[in-house]
């Protein structure tokens, strides 16, 4: 079975900065990966190789079976769904919410000359209301809360029906019952057998939806840990990466991560 990505020693210098050093990870389909670590830990520069918009300065990186470096990525890319803070930036305020998700089609942002025929207006719809959003369809971008935009590029980025969607800190922003919607919404992906595999960058454990199946733990550009969700995400390694002693905990699904109280970090 070809894997969704296959990446062994990939390392990015860019300006003589080491972002990635040595990375190897494997994702096989039917996996949801979550990819955590500190600031500066490497996180969206892995991302951006996974969304072929970055190649390795040296090492290999296969996506969707296509390797970097001998394939068209102009191809490669509409197969790989992607929201980010980024992405948000770039679309004009005035657009409407049904035309962001329609020119998904495209690839665009802002929608102009581009013709959709009625199979596209009810994908569009149908994205929206999967995610419980289908009332914002007429509304502009402009006037969404945090959360609403977040949601709506999620819509967005399966509107091209993708092998994988990578979700670039998704919840950034968000107020605490935003941030379970957006949870709920990404539980609702993960537990469908016939979607796309999802891979989402983190600072925070707690933004980890049930579902998720494995995790890759970045510190200084390198892997601390990769595999299981369960066998990486735990206090000793959450306390190596971001070099501070960190008590990991896991509930009903969800995990969460403090420092222990001060009287047992000075015992």
């Amino acid at each position: 079975m070809t894997a969704v990505f296959d990446l062994t020693d990939v390392t990015i210098v860019r300006s003589g900065k080491t972002l990635l050093d040595r990375v190897s990870w494997r994702a096989e389909p039917g996996e949801h990966w979550v990819i955590v670590g500190p600031n500066g830990a490497g996180k969206t520069t892995l991302l951006q190789v996974a969304s072929a918009n970055m190649h390795p300065t040296s090492g290999t990186a296969e996506i969707l079976g296509e390797r970097l470096g001998s394939v068209d990525v102009f191809e490669l890319r509409p197969r790989i769904g992607h929201t980010s803070a980024a992405i948000a930036e770039r679309v004009p305020a005035d657009e409407t919410v049904r035309n962001l998700i329609l020119s998904a089609a495209y690839a665009v942002l802002g929608r102009w000359n581009e013709e959709y025929d009625d199979e596209d207006h009810r994908r569009a719809m149908a994205m929206l209301a999967e995610l419980g959003i289908a009332p914002l369809a007429d509304r502009t971008f402009g006037t969404l809360s945090e959360g609403e935009k977040k949601r709506v590029l999620l819509a967005r980025s399966l509107m091209t029906d993708p092998e994988v969607v990578l979700l670039d800190e998704p919840a950034a922003g968000m107020d605490v019952g935003a941030r379970e919607d957006l949870v709920e919404s990404l539980e609702a992906l993960a537990s469908d057998e016939f979607g796309p595999s999802l891979v989402m960058v983190s600072h925070h454990l707690e933004e980890i939806a049930p579902g998720f199946t494995h995790a890759l733990l970045l510190s200084g550009g390198s892997v601390v840990a990769s595999g299981p969700i369960a066998q990486v995400l735990t206090s000793e390694n959450l306390s190596l990466a971001f070099r501070q002693r960190l008590e990991v905990t896991h509930d009903t699904g969800r995990f969460s991560a403090r420092r222990p109280p001060l009287r047992r970090r000075a015992n």
